[in-house]
């Protein structure tokens, strides 16, 4: 279904729209084992932002969650590269304590480069309520940071019952299920009305899951979803496209490409 709405069409003739800056809260940076990316350098990255209208991008490198002697010192690289258009998620790897709290003590020292911290225990085979992962989640819950996690409904690592036991434990963080619980679309709505720190961050829903984010939005959410594209796995006028194709309202759209982000990151310096 194509719109006809003012936000709408201010996309379809320019490619992005002067009063709604996107913000992207789930992106990636640099290569990945078995897979072309034609931008995936920081450089390349804000070129395919720059076309979509995407004001702010807050990432993980490839690198810092698989690379974890390397860990999250490109993502300072980068940040302090365009210090404007970037935030990073400090990368938790459950299998290197040792790397967890050098990893913690970067953020400590580099405020202006982190937001929060970035969970992938899918991946990583450890559950996200283990042990490995209470220091991270208690600092981030002590400083009120943003923790976004991979999930997927059916996932013993990080499916409804693990993200259930997080938002309990930590009401402090603003909690994002990356991926909205894919699959298990009744269980993020129960989840996130649940917990109020609770956010239904929209990656991987976009691109071939019809009716979703009209159910979110029907279910009263619109003010807890945020837009997120997995960059440089997937273009960012994909997952804009999706949004403005919708069957939901103009104010919706703009709370879920920015307002809500922007809310989100208020509490970070320099980021209003």
């Amino acid at each position: 279904m194509i719109n006809d709405t003012s936000l709408a069409r201010a996309f379809w003739e320019k490619g992005r729209a002067d009063d709604c800056p996107v913000y992207d809260m789930h992106g990636h940076m640099g290569p990945f084992s078995g897979i072309w990316f034609p931008r995936p350098s920081s450089e390349g990255m804000i070129q395919a932002m720059d076309r979509a209208g995407v004001r702010l991008l807050c990432f993980t490198p490839h690198d810092a969650l698989f690379a974890p002697e390397v860990g999250n010192a490109t993502s300072i690289e980068a940040v302090r590269k365009f210090p404007d258009r970037l935030r990073a998620y400090v990368a938790i790897n459950p299998h290197y304590p040792e790397f967890v709290a050098r990893d913690i003590a970067m953020f400590e020292k580099h405020t202006d480069v982190f937001v929060g911290v970035k969970l992938l225990s899918d991946y990583h085979t450890v559950p996200m309520t283990a042990a490995a992962y209470e220091p991270a989640l208690k600092f981030a819950d002590e400083r009120k940071l943003l923790v976004l996690a991979h999930t997927w409904g059916a996932s013993l690592f990080n499916g409804t019952d693990a993200c259930r036991t997080v938002a309990r434990r930590y009401p402090n963080i603003a909690f994002l299920l990356g991926h909205s619980l894919h699959g298990a679309w009744d269980d993020a709505i129960a989840v996130a009305r649940e917990f109020p720190n609770v956010y239904l961050e929209l990656c991987a829903l976009l691109d071939n899951n019809r009716g979703v984010l009209e159910k979110f939005v029907e279910a009263g959410l619109s003010e807890r979803m945020l837009f997120g594209t997995d960059l440089p796995w997937f273009a960012p006028h994909c997952g804009i496209g999706a949004i403005l194709s919708a069957d939901v309202t103009d104010e919706d759209r703009h709370r879920i490409l920015h307002r809500n982000a922007q809310k989100l990151l208020s509490r970070f310096a320099g980021l209003t």
